[in-house]
């Protein structure tokens, strides 16, 4: 009986102790699961960075995306002394992307970096990390930003400095159907050089329900708009602060209207407002000898075309010309220097030569980086695949792909004008409207 009080207070100690290491252990677990206050993890271990990546859940590109992810985290690279890891967050498209971003800085939790369009840059300037001090610091961020070709870094750059990274990057390419062309009496391995042969070359082809040539107007048709200005003259739809359009332009006007006349005029394209999804897909149907799509397409063309097929420069008129496109690695400023300086150690190692040309193969993208075209694997995959360089060699005629302030609202007040025109609206008039609209919400910026 009297070993009862001293067994009481022995498991009572015991009990205190282990509730004590417990209330720690939360505390520590607590710790360990914030970031900075921002997104992601990092702890003593390691820093795991979040990646905004621009696709929506499934398909093939994930499985490379995820693989990339499993593959660097295996790796073991380190910032302070901590292995870095990063986890990729599919955002939907580069708008929904684009969205969320912003949202998640509105609310103070940044992602650490985020794949978006390259164009994206003056409506993320406030929340992004300009990239010069790293690209002095680190000889390795400077090699790799002297490697990527300059028609890539004209949207990458601004105000004397340069704020993203190329990564998934594109031009505008003519694909056009081999089998249909031989059998149009044409010549299967020469494709239309300018805006007359396009035209020539489509009422020989549009017939038996097929059509001539397609373009898309959704999505980023006026991407596709914006190449035919290109070639319409000497300038661009903006200036390269931002700050002005020149959607009234002899250039824009002539550019729209030769892309109305396609179909209402010639009868080489069907009337209407095409979608970019669409037109690729009546490619591969034989729904239509020519089209005008992203060197994104590259791939899915070559997979699921039964027929032989090429790709070539873009037609062109007073000069040939494309504007480049597609995606750029961001760095977030409102994150710790440590995490800043992690993200580039993914980026420096995701478009490292090997990688960027391997990316290339996989997807159609055209690989950034000069040095890929120098790779076995990417020498030996354009040699039984030659339609892979036509992208790369079009860089040539690149030009900046428009970015403005307010790039959503213009976006939306041209792509509504290209609609708007090719469903039968005047076009001087309907780009005459767009740009007073454009004016006034530019106004500000000037």
């Amino acid at each position: 009986m009297r070993k009862t009080p001293i067994f009481l207070a022995l498991l009572l100690f015991v009990f205190t102790l282990l509730s004590a290491c417990g209330s720690n252990s939360s505390n520590s677990g607590a710790d360990n699961n914030s970031s900075d206050g921002k997104s992601g993890k990092s702890n003593e271990e390691t820093i795991d960075l979040t990646w905004y990546y621009p696709v929506n859940v499934g398909g093939e590109i994930t499985k490379v995306i995820d693989g990339y992810a499993e593959e660097f985290n295996k790796e073991g690279i380190e910032v302070d002394g901590k292995k870095v890891t990063v986890t990729p967050v599919y955002s939907g498209n580069y708008d929904e992307s684009m969205t969320k971003v912003q949202t998640a800085v509105k609310n103070g939790k940044s992602p650490d970096m985020a794949v978006l369009l390259s164009v994206d840059l003056f409506q993320l300037k406030e929340a992004i990390l300009p990239l010069d001090d790293m690209i002095e610091k680190d000889p390795e961020v400077k090699q790799m930003m002297d490697d990527f070709f300059p028609g890539f870094m004209l949207n990458s750059q601004a105000e004397g400095k340069t704020w993203s990274v190329p990564f998934q990057r594109s031009t505008v390419l003519l694909y056009y159907n081999k089998d249909l062309f031989k059998e149009a009496g044409l010549d299967p391995e020469k494709a239309p050089e300018n805006w007359d042969e396009v035209v020539g070359y489509g009422k020989k082809l549009a017939k038996d329900g097929k059509w001539g040539i397609e373009l898309p107007a959704t999505i980023s048709g006026y991407w596709i708009y914006q190449a035919l200005a290109l070639q319409a003259g000497e300038g661009n739809l903006m200036s390269d602060d931002g700050k002005e359009v020149y959607f009234d332009s002899d250039a824009a006007k002539q550019a729209l209207q030769y892309w109305v006349d396609l179909s209402q005029k010639h009868k080489v394209m069907p009337e209407g407002v095409l979608d970019w999804n669409t037109v690729p897909a009546d490619f591969i149907e034989g729904k239509t000898a020519m089209m005008l799509s992203t060197t994104g397409n590259l791939t899915n063309v070559k997979n699921n075309a039964d027929f032989e097929f090429g790709v070539a420069y873009l037609p062109e008129n007073e000069r040939a010309a494309t504007p480049t496109g597609g995606g750029n690695f961001y760095i977030f400023k409102d994150i710790s220097e440590e995490r800043q300086l992690a993200s580039m150690e993914f980026i420096k190692w995701i478009t490292d030569t090997e990688r960027a040309a391997q990316w290339s193969i996989d997807t159609g993208y055209i690989a950034t980086r000069q040095s890929s075209y120098e790779t076995p694997e990417l020498k030996e995959y354009t040699d039984s695949f030659p339609q892979a360089l036509t992208a790369m060699q079009q860089l040539e005629n690149s030009h900046k792909e428009i970015s403005v302030y307010e790039q959503g609202k213009i976006i939306k007040i041209l792509s509504d004008a290209i609609q708007a025109a090719i469903d039968g609206a005047d076009v001087d008039k309907t780009l005459e409207k767009a740009q007073k609209e454009a004016d006034a919400l530019l106004k500000p910026y000037k």
